[in-house]
């Protein structure tokens, strides 16, 4: 990826805080590389979850179920995807409400606990007695 770079132009990516990007090695490559500059996103930066999306809609509808002989293929691919939604961008729009969302985390927590308190009425009664 170095050489393909043109050595007048700096690099700046952007990651999220995960270690496996701040391991030693990666550290020693970038202090060699001093035109790439490395931004990390907050823990939990919301706005990530637009960049995953799009990456899991260009694996939906282009790459999954795509034949790929060649990474020149692949590239190809990636970015007819691109050029097409480019052609006609629209926003990104939520489609749940903050109070949606929260609903359906509390029902996920109240259904938790129920398991968990059936699980360990169980666990009382059986012979086994564990």
């Amino acid at each position: 990826m170095e050489t393909r770079v043109p050595d007048d132009l700096e690099v700046h990516l952007v990651m999220d805080n995960y270690a496996t990007h701040k391991t030693p090695a990666v550290r020693r490559w970038l202090a060699r590389h001093p035109r790439w500059h490395v931004h990390f996103t907050p823990t939990g930066a919301s706005w990530l979850n637009q960049v995953e999306r799009f990456f899991a809609l260009l694996t939906e509808k282009q790459l999954r179920r795509g034949v790929h002989r060649s990474t020149r293929e692949l590239e190809q691919a990636i970015r007819e995807y691109i050029d097409t939604i480019n052609a006609n961008p629209r926003p990104f729009r939520w489609t749940k409400s903050a109070d949606d969302i929260l609903a359906t985390i509390k029902r996920f927590c109240l259904r938790t606990l129920e398991t968990a308190e059936r699980q360990t009425k169980i666990g009382k009664t059986s012979e086994s007695g564990h």
